[in-house]
């Protein structure tokens, strides 16, 4: 029936991978929004 099976399930999973990033771009995941915060080392400001 199939004369290219490799072909074939290559096609397939191009097409796959492709309503994937479809999916993706359509509905994108919510971004997680958190504040950095770093403590600056003190030796940064002393005098010298």
């Amino acid at each position: 029936m199939f004369r290219r099976p490799l072909l074939t399930l290559l096609f397939i999973l191009v097409v796959i991978g492709g309503l994937g990033l479809l999916a993706l771009g359509a509905f994108p995941p919510a971004v997680n929004t958190v504040p950095v915060e770093r403590t600056l080392p003190n030796d940064r400001f002393q005098v010298r």
